[in-house]
């Protein structure tokens, strides 16, 4: 799998990340009170309070120019059953009952609050890419601990979304 594929987002996570950068570029870089706490006149994307050093500000516009430069932006994942970058996966936890779903995609591109989004850099998006239903895997969590996880399925998020 390319680097490239692990840069998937959704249009919605796209526009946003196009928006943040647009308040971001159109702040003022003397005054951090001028900003205002919408983010500017006509802006949906309300500055982020962390952004007031000019610095820490231009970090972030290159983070996002870089996203948007790298991202794979709503291409509908193959409906194969395998993990990867697009796709809605269910998994369970060793010892849980319960199911868990996610979208494995670029987490600043969280589908706003319908859906947990979990990086493919992520330990257990890592541990996930390439496998197939009812295969198990591991991972370390950051605190150390190793983790089972069996994938369920795994589903194109445009078919998830429409279905």
């Amino acid at each position: 799998m390319t680097r490239t594929t692990d840069r998937w987002m959704t249009r919605e996570g796209y526009e946003r990340l196009q928006e943040e950068l647009r308040v971001l570029r159109g702040l003022p870089d003397d005054d951090p009170d001028t900003a205002g706490a919408d983010g500017g006149a006509g802006s949906t994307v309300p500055a982020p309070r962390y952004i007031h050093d000019p610095a820490v500000r231009q970090a972030r516009v290159h983070t996002i120019e870089r996203l948007l430069s790298e991202a794979v932006v709503d291409e509908a994942a193959p409906d194969d059953g395998i993990a990867a970058p697009g796709k809605v996966l269910t998994i369970r936890y060793d010892g849980e009952d319960e199911a868990e779903e996610f979208l494995l995609g670029l987490r600043d591109a969280s589908v706003a609050d319908r859906m947990t989004v979990y990086s493919p850099e992520s330990p257990l998006g890592a541990s996930l890419l390439g496998a197939r239903r009812g295969e198990r895997r591991t991972f370390t969590s950051p605190r150390g601990a190793v983790i089972g996880v069996t994938l369920l399925g795994a589903e194109p998020y445009r078919a998830f979304v429409a279905g």
